[in-house]
């Protein structure tokens, strides 16, 4: 996969950056000293930290230069290194009261070990919180994943994405067996959305990625062309002219 696109992704940064306040509203450890932010991305989510625990060392990783060199530059008073989680993990050499990720884990591979791997990281008594996106039955997902499988398209995508995700059921029982405690739960953002191609810019810098970066550009602006096509029949207008852009995020904490 090449390297992520910081300035896409951040056309919607209030948005993309409410689940971590709510996730980090979540967080009732005091004066936590050492937090580590697991694909941070352009540092959104580590100045959300950094705001509510301002004493606290705080540590932002990606996988992405990009997104480092960015979040860097807007914050040069925080640190990031790059790191990939799937593998990286021994070159952590301390402990952390806080082990964070928004909107991340459901890039990265095989959840049993990943979710041990951040487990381990943590002081005793400390606390991992953890955000991903459950938007499958969602509309934009759906036609995505229609068309991909269409006789049309299904030619041009020999390699189809994995969703790493495992269920909420399964989730729940991974935590039971690893944690001393641990909360699970659900919310669906609202998004409003000022017009249908918004929405395709925001999915532009996620989801839709993995798919336009498989074609030539010729075939991925064609394909582009056929979800908005789908798109706009899927989400109606309301009557000031938004659109409203439902995305289920799952939440878990959990006490080491």
């Amino acid at each position: 996969m090449s390297e992520w696109n910081a300035e896409q992704y951040t056309k919607f940064i209030k948005e993309r950056t409410q689940p971590a306040i709510d996730l980090a509203n979540k967080i009732h450890i005091k004066n936590p000293s050492e937090i580590i932010d697991i694909g941070c991305g352009p540092a959104n989510s580590t100045r959300v930290l950094a705001d509510k625990f301002p004493k606290a060392h705080i540590i932002g990783t990606d996988n992405s230069q990009s997104m480092l060199d960015k979040a860097q530059t807007q914050n040069p008073d925080l640190d990031f290194i790059l790191f990939d989680a799937a593998k990286d993990f021994n070159v952590l050499n301390q402990k952390f009261d806080v082990v964070f990720s928004n909107a991340c884990i459901q890039w990265i591979p095989n959840h049993h070990l990943l979710i041990k791997n951040m487990m381990n990281i943590l002081k005793d008594g400390g606390l991992l919180a953890v955000q991903t996106p459950m938007n499958y039955k969602e509309p934009i997902h759906m036609i995505i994943a229609e068309l991909t499988s269409s006789s049309k398209w299904k030619t041009k995508f020999t390699k189809p994405r994995i969703f790493y995700n495992l269920t909420q059921s399964e989730y729940f029982d991974l935590l039971s067996d690893i944690a001393a405690d641990f909360s699970i739960w659900e919310t669906i953002y609202c998004h409003r959305m000022p017009s249908h191609e918004s929405i395709m810019e925001w999915y532009k810098g996620t989801g839709l990625r993995p798919y336009l970066e498989a074609l030539s550009r010729k075939d991925a602006l064609e394909f582009e062309h056929d979800v908005y096509s789908e798109v706009k029949k899927a989400y109606p207008m309301q009557a000031n002219g938004e659109i409203i852009f439902k995305f289920p995020r799952f939440f878990f904490t959990a006490v080491k």
